[in-house]
């Protein structure tokens, strides 16, 4: 068996401009994706998330490289040979095909005898939660019975892959969250793999078993998401992935601790002293729910940043200090909604200080990853 059902090999796409020129979309993509792993593409819009996918499915011609499924190159094969479903952003459901035609249609297609196609109609609708809906029109249904259609149109024919194209875009905030855990269950119980194209941060985390972050046509970083969120590759996987403070210096060792000194005079205190060259251009990266306030008992922090508070934003969960250091850099602290004394307190003197643990600093070289 095949360690991977996707191979991609320097799979290169370019593209003309409409006022003129090209832009290469993909450039020389090196990926593979893991049997029944739960892989998001990532990244804003423009990246080449969206192009990757298509490469995979066939909706793309590419300009150079090999696409790879089940170990067979099928870089030549047209989308309707490749054993792949993709599920669209818009659904494209049959308007005028109730549930049961919709879901059954490459049965149909395939010729598919009616007591096996009523059983892998009624197991499809039953995964998906919609048992006893097959005689409904879409415009009968809601924006998340509708994607559930989709799902069980897609999943029918048994595909070796999935690919999801921003399935869930279109869904309000609640039923958008309860569908990603069902589509990460259903993903589990299925045992295949499925590619989900998302510029959703928050959505990548929470779905997958590994991310693939696009910038310009490049992959930047393929891990977990947590190390992707913990461990940033570079300084835009840092500031694409979640909140971010990032802190651009030289490193300077004080005997124990590495400092970041900013071209303004501020510094930033990273644990270690020997992971970073004396004057090594370096950026120190501190996520907004790693600041601390200080309440000016015990003296004073071993590492910290004063701020003039601008807007404190309440969530719900937290609290979101927005500031400015004396040198005028933003900065972003996210307090938990249990310290609302502390909050109202700099709320009125308009200044905080915000504690971190060194430890929990990350550097990132100039060229991109740990230094």
């Amino acid at each position: 068996m095949q360690p991977s059902i996707v191979r991609l090999e320097r799979v290169t796409k370019t593209f003309a401009l409409p006022e003129g020129g090209m832009i290469t979309a993909l450039k020389a993509i090196d990926l593979d994706v893991r049997r029944n792993e739960f892989l998001t593409l990532l990244g804003p819009s423009g990246c080449g998330k969206t192009t990757l996918l298509h490469s995979i499915s066939g909706f793309v011609q590419l300009d150079g490289g090999k696409v790879s499924i089940d170990g067979e190159d099928v870089t030549e094969r047209p989308p309707h040979r490749r054993p792949v479903n993709t599920v669209f952003q818009n659904y494209a459901l049959f308007p005028h095909m109730n549930v049961d035609k919709n879901v059954g249609y490459a049965l149909d297609i395939a010729g598919t005898d009616g007591k096996e196609r009523g059983r892998r109609v009624g197991a499809a609708l039953e995964l998906v939660g919609l048992s006893g809906l097959g005689g409904r029109l879409p415009r009968q249904l809601s924006g998340g019975q509708q994607q559930r259609v989709a799902l069980a149109r897609a999943i029918i024919a048994r595909p070796k892959l999935l690919l999801l194209d921003e399935p869930l875009s279109a869904l309000d905030r609640n039923l958008r969250q309860a569908m990603q855990i069902e589509l990460k269950g259903l993903q589990a119980e299925l045992g295949i793999s499925f590619i989900f194209v998302t510029h959703d941060q928050e959505e990548a985390l929470t779905m997958s078993d590994r991310l693939a972050v696009l910038e310009k046509g490049v992959i930047q970083q393929l891990d977990t998401p947590r190390s992707v969120y913990s461990r940033p590759a570079n300084a835009f996987v840092a500031s694409f992935i979640g909140a971010s403070n990032l802190f651009e210096g030289a490193a300077r060792s004080d005997g124990t601790d590495m400092l970041v000194v900013t071209p303004n005079g501020e510094h930033i205190r990273a644990a270690g002293s020997g992971t970073v060259a004396n004057g090594q251009p370096v950026t120190a990266l501190i996520r907004p729910e790693q600041f601390s306030l200080h309440n000016g008992g015990n003296g004073q922090p071993a590492a910290f940043i004063d701020a003039d508070v601008e807007q404190i934003v309440f969530t719900g969960l937290n609290y979101q200090i927005h500031g400015r250091t004396p040198a005028g850099r933003k900065v972003v602290a996210i307090i938990a909604a249990v310290h609302q004394r502390e909050v109202a307190e700099i709320d009125a003197a308009k200044k905080a200080r915000l504690t971190y643990d060194p430890a929990g600093v990350q550097l990132i070289g100039a060229s991109g990853g740990e230094p």
